[in-house]
């Protein structure tokens, strides 16, 4: 059973996986000529947005008071994580009819490939730290438990999978009952101190709405594109809405964080439509072009440089530190990548071919074969 239902906004839209389809994945280097501007600049904004929510609460943390970078960040949770999970789910309708096979191979298997090798790879920097505070014993023991609690930095990708599976297993379930469903876990809130079980919850709602409500989305974007003062004053009106809400403390409100995290992600999508329209900001388009990569390398640079900047005494600025701290996190997780992308270590970014259930190049066929993307899912 399809998505079908006769609601003109809960559409399947079918297709065939191509390299972009993959968006979410850890394929950095995909040709320009296959990838749609604004997506890559709404994650590239995005990822840019979680890089300073670590870095700032990180010094933060590490100072003891708070820098002028809190506000930013303050400004950016009701929408930050909705619309990197809003983008992620917005490809899925062109590779979800594919044999479970391929599908977990992409889906899961993906993700769990890196999630394994950069927990090792978090693990071995902080292991000594957390050795000389609870032993061996312990720490061997914080590595286990990283099988069923997402280590670190690293959740995201642990997430994602469980929603590419669930999203699946629903397709026969009409989607506004399980739109419904997502939106109450979202609201109730659950807290019960598992990441996974909280996350989903609070999150699977923007992913299932990426998914369905993708041919929307991008004639929204299209649309701003095509009136972009419109779409100004629209981003206008929003960030006062949601300037007021999180100032004034409703933001974390049930049912207001929903309301905030979807209208947030739309404005996302409006401002990455908006800036695709100059070639001034192509450094963040590049970002998002390599998101995952920055996603799972940032942690060492960010740490590198405020640790650097704590002892040397340098800036004393809390801002001006954070600020630096967040570069460091993002140029320095992409230096990483270039400076192994061509060498043995570019396993760390590309999943070897012993590690696909089902190979690589029946993808790429597929890709020539099907085109970037599928007419019903972009409106021309």
């Amino acid at each position: 059973m399809g998505l079908g239902y006769g609601l003109g906004l809960f559409r399947r839209v079918k297709g065939k996986e191509t390299a972009f389809s993959d968006n979410a994945g850890m394929n950095a280097t995909h040709p320009r000529s296959t990838r749609i501007d604004w997506v890559d600049y709404a994650k590239g904004f995005c990822i840019v947005m979680v890089v300073t929510m670590h870095s700032t609460l990180g010094v933060e943390m590490a100072f003891g008071h708070e820098g002028w970078m809190h506000a930013l960040v303050a400004l950016a949770k009701p929408f930050r994580m909705p619309d990197f999970f809003l983008i992620s789910g917005l490809f899925l309708a062109l590779v979800i009819e594919r044999p479970w096979r391929t599908y977990l191979d992409r889906k899961v298997v993906h993700f769990v490939y890196f999630y394994l090798l950069w927990t090792a790879v978090q693990f071995a920097f902080k292991a000594p730290g957390l050795i000389s505070g609870h032993g061996v014993a312990a720490t061997f023991g914080f590595y286990l438990e990283s099988f069923i609690e997402p280590f670190g930095t690293l959740w995201f990708i642990y997430l994602l999978p469980i929603f590419f599976v669930v999203t699946k297993l629903t397709r026969s379930v009409h989607p506004v009952l399980v739109w419904l469903i997502a939106a109450a876990l979202e609201i109730a809130p659950i807290e019960t101190g598992w990441t996974v079980i909280d996350e989903f919850a609070a999150r699977f709602v923007y992913f299932y709405t990426g998914y369905v409500l993708a041919p929307h989305i991008f004639k929204m974007a299209k649309s701003v594109q095509k009136q972009p003062m419109k779409g100004v004053v629209l981003l206008f009106l929003w960030a006062i809405v949601n300037g007021f809400m999180v100032w004034n403390g409703y933001a974390d409100w049930p049912f207001v964080s929903l309301a905030l995290g979807l209208i947030g992600a739309a404005a996302v999508v409006r401002f990455a439509a908006l800036l695709s329209l100059h070639d001034a900001f192509r450094p963040l388009r590049y970002c998002g072009e390599n998101s995952i990569v920055i996603y799972l390398g940032f942690f060492l640079p960010m740490a590198a440089m405020r640790t650097f900047l704590l002892k040397s005494g340098l800036i004393t600025d809390l801002g001006t530190i954070s600020l630096i701290v967040t570069a460091a996190g993002v140029l320095g997780a992409l230096a990483m990548y270039w400076a192994v992308r061509l060498t043995p270590l570019r396993f760390l970014y590309e999943r070897p071919a012993r590690f696909w259930l089902s190979p690589k190049e029946a993808s790429k066929r597929e890709a020539a074969a099907g085109g970037m993307i599928h007419s019903k899912l972009i409106p021309h």
